[in-house]
């Protein structure tokens, strides 16, 4: 029989309710899971989490809750092949897996270590030195930050079921924070198995994590303003969280992470023999046809100089024309499906729309002969690369094809590249590949207002270098505008959500003592 996935609340796992939606494999079609309606009630979920989750979390030093997700990824890794063989109905081949379902397990292990290391072993971290406010000494002022008191509401995404769950749950966690956690209804079936694998290891508290397989309704409706509430996703649906009347009325914390129109830059410095042409090339193709394209640091588009936009174009176009797409669990296949036919139709419509303003240079959205499966059963597209020389055009820089989609945007001199990728309206990363360390500093400064990362390329760091599009947990992973406004991960930045900074003033030798 085809499970019907439940949810996780008040340490139970307990049925949906209403009609199921089939979620179907993305290769092939079939049924992988049903997902209910309704689960339940978010209300009671919510507060088990406040009342049981949180005083357990609370009770820990930062120290004990770093070394539960030490133990925690160490679990994990005993369940990597069972999470990866799912994670290949998502359409995932091992590649984008490692980037998912690897990636995640080693943001909790980064996490762990970064806790141990730089964390105190109390419950209470101080924010900044102490203050004098009196001339004899005997008063001052310290800023100290400590855990709220409500649940960490987590809405994700359905592109990195694991890895999206994961990032959001382990600065919760160490801050002293139960989750919430609400995947999206795609790919669901993988976080309930990572759920599952969790809860089964033993090693959290109770009420420290809840696991809504289900629609949204009523989960944000009875948020306080002790919760927090991170979403990655949609711009759309951001604005719509934003503006709720309980998220803006209550003055919820609230941070999102929106899908961007990434760039990378080809500097004017760089010809065709040089080692960083390649790169480019290579860099642009793999954020092309990882996961799909289907990643909110994809680069969307690729500036390159006016007089290379040709050789750029060629060179492409023939690594693209090599590419094999397929069913994911084969070993010849360089790229997976979307995650299911209407995301391939709305990668479809948004190529049409770029189109109005482009031409494609590669590719058939409407075609694509595949290995190992049935191109139309399964959501198989063609990368699909475009080129527009009309510096007016505005669609390159509205319209995203959340896919294996990128455009060309020749420019002319690198005041005008920053002012094309400036037109994003906020991205979360960036690349500029140069050799020239002028023009890589002309460019971070003209683009570090509008990118939340910004990734320099060159022959000397390219051996090491984690790519364009990997976020690493070390660092902030989010950007102004569009992105959605806000930052996720970024080291023991990613804590600072979940706690709440208060200014104590007191005696200097109580302050000391505080943290």
């Amino acid at each position: 029989m085809t499970p019907v996935l439940r949810s996780y609340t008040r340490d139970t796992w307990q049925d949906g309710n209403g009609p199921t939606k089939p979620l179907l494999d993305a290769a092939t079609g079939e049924t992988v899971a049903l997902l209910p309606a309704t689960g339940p009630d978010p209300a009671a979920m919510l507060a088990h989490a406040r009342q049981v989750g949180g005083p357990a979390l609370r009770a820990l030093t930062f120290t004990q809750r770093a070394a539960v997700l030490k133990d925690l990824a160490k679990h994990l890794r005993g369940h990597l092949d069972e999470l990866a063989a799912l994670s290949t109905r998502t359409g995932a081949t091992r590649r984008d897996t490692a980037v998912d379902v690897d990636g995640g397990i080693a943001t909790l292990a980064v996490y762990a270590g970064k806790g141990a290391r730089e964390l105190p072993d109390t419950t209470v971290l101080p924010d900044g030195d102490t203050e004098p406010l009196g001339r004899g000494g005997t008063f001052a002022g310290r800023h100290i930050l400590g855990p709220r008191l409500g649940a960490a509401v987590q809405i994700n995404a359905f592109n990195f079921p694991v890895w999206g769950m994961l990032e959001k749950f382990a600065p919760a966690f160490l801050a002293g924070m139960p989750s919430v956690v609400k995947p999206a209804g795609q790919t669901a079936y993988l976080t309930e198995l990572l759920v599952r694998r969790i809860i089964e290891s033993g090693l959290l508290p109770e009420g420290t994590l809840s696991l809504l397989c289900a629609g949204p309704a009523g989960l944000v409706d009875t948020l306080t303003p002790q919760d927090t509430l991170g979403f990655t996703g949609s711009a759309a649906t951001a604005l719509a969280l934003r503006t709720h009347p309980a998220v803006a009325g209550r003055s919820v914390p609230f941070n999102a992470e929106a899908d961007s129109l990434n760039c990378s830059i080809l500097g004017p410095d760089v010809t065709p023999d040089d080692p960083e042409f390649a790169l480019f090339v290579d860099q642009l193709v793999t954020e092309m046809t990882v996961k799909a394209g289907q990643k909110c640091t994809a680069i969307r588009r690729a500036l390159v100089p006016s007089a290379l936009a040709d050789t750029v174009a060629d060179a492409v176009t023939e690594r693209l024309r090599g590419t094999v797409v397929g069913h994911p669990g084969e070993e010849a296949v360089d790229m997976g499906p979307v995650v299911s036919l209407a995301q391939r139709d709305e990668v479809r419509d948004a190529v049409a729309r770029l189109a109005s303003d482009a031409k494609v240079v590669f590719g058939d959205p409407g075609r694509i002969d595949v290995v190992g499966a049935d191109s139309e059963k399964g959501a198989f597209l063609s990368p699909i690369l475009l080129r527009s020389d009309d510096p007016a055009a505005s669609t390159p820089h509205e319209v995203e094809a959340f896919g294996p989609v990128s455009t060309l945007l020749p420019y002319n001199g690198i005041d005008e590249a920053a002012e094309i990728a400036a037109r994003g309206g906020g991205s979360l990363a960036g690349s500029i590949v140069t050799t020239d360390d002028q023009v890589a500093r002309t460019l971070i400064t003209a683009l570090a207002p509008w990118h939340g990362r910004l990734l320099v390329l060159d022959r000397h760091d390219a051996a090491e270098s984690t790519g364009h599009g990997v976020a690493m947990p070390q660092l902030i992973h989010g950007g102004p505008g569009r992105a959605g406004g806000g930052e996720e991960l970024g080291g023991l930045r990613a804590l600072r959500p979940h706690l709440r900074r208060t200014a104590v003033q007191a005696h200097p030798r109580l302050l000391e003592g505080l943290a």
